[in-house]
């Protein structure tokens, strides 16, 4: 996302990290290839959110440059989207990567009401990954029923019901990894609205680092990252009673 502050476009990005939490995978390969299509499409439509709640805000930014699409080429950025995810999963052995996607420009100058406006383009994304969460619950169901009814699809219904668990997990990941309230995750653009205006601008200051404050973070101090992804392991645990009756074999990361 991007911010005009004192006349000057500056870009934010949305970050999203999957780390030690990851459950253990056999095979490294084929596991990123069944999760990398429900990541790429929850990225996308995270993104997509903060685009189209800053156009319903009166800010036409992200439209004119022809972010407002879910084609997935006008929000991937070749490295933090592709390059460092890859070599994070390959090189931790499948147990941690680390991303993020092209900023989406926002100019917040052009919201109808400021603080309201930024407030809501900010947990867009993050309200869109919580209802895909849902979404993901519903598929998984789905697809389990089907394989009882035409038991000779089961093979193949299994890897499609392990990438719809992986749905679920992920968006809850992203759902609660950027309420995390520093810079440049979507939680920041909330918290900072919260403190004393000169405060808020020394606040704002981290935005220049990128995604290293973040990273730093969740490296040195784990424990963070953990007590904010709490609430994604209690839906876990709430999704994985919700499908207990219909799970396949090799069909769940549960």
């Amino acid at each position: 996302m991007a911010r005009k502050v004192g006349g000057k476009l500056h870009g934010v990005k949305t970050i999203h990290i999957f780390g030690r939490h990851l459950p253990r995978v056999t095979s490294i390969s084929f596991e990123f290839l069944i999760l990398a299509p429900p990541l790429l499409f929850s990225i996308v439509a995270h993104e997509y959110a903060h685009a189209e709640a800053a156009y319903r805000q009166g800010d036409s930014t992200a439209f004119m440059l022809g972010r407002l699409t879910f084609n997935p080429l006008k929000h991937i950025d070749p490295f933090m989207s592709v390059i460092l995810p890859v070599v994070l999963w390959f090189g931790s052995g499948g147990t941690w990567t680390f991303g993020g996607a092209k900023p989406v420009p926002v100019n917040p100058r052009n919201f109808r009401q400021y603080v309201k406006g930024d407030i809501i383009v900010s947990l867009a994304g993050i309200v869109v990954n919580l209802i895909l969460s849902v979404v993901f619950v519903v598929l998984f169901v789905a697809v389990g029923l089907l394989a009882h009814q035409v038991p000779v699809l089961e093979p193949s219904l299994q890897i499609l019901q392990r990438m719809m668990a992986w749905g679920v997990w992920l968006n809850l990941v992203l759902a609660f990894f950027n309420l995390i309230p520093i810079p440049p995750l979507d939680g920041s653009h909330v918290f900072y609205h919260l403190l004393p205006p000169g405060a808020g601008m020394q606040y704002r200051q981290l935005q220049r680092f990128g995604f290293l404050p973040i990273m730093l973070v969740s490296f040195m101090l784990p424990g963070v990252v953990r007590f904010f992804l709490w609430p994604a392991y209690e839906l876990l645990d709430v999704a994985r009673l919700v499908v207990s009756s219909v799970v396949l074999q090799h069909g769940s990361i549960f």
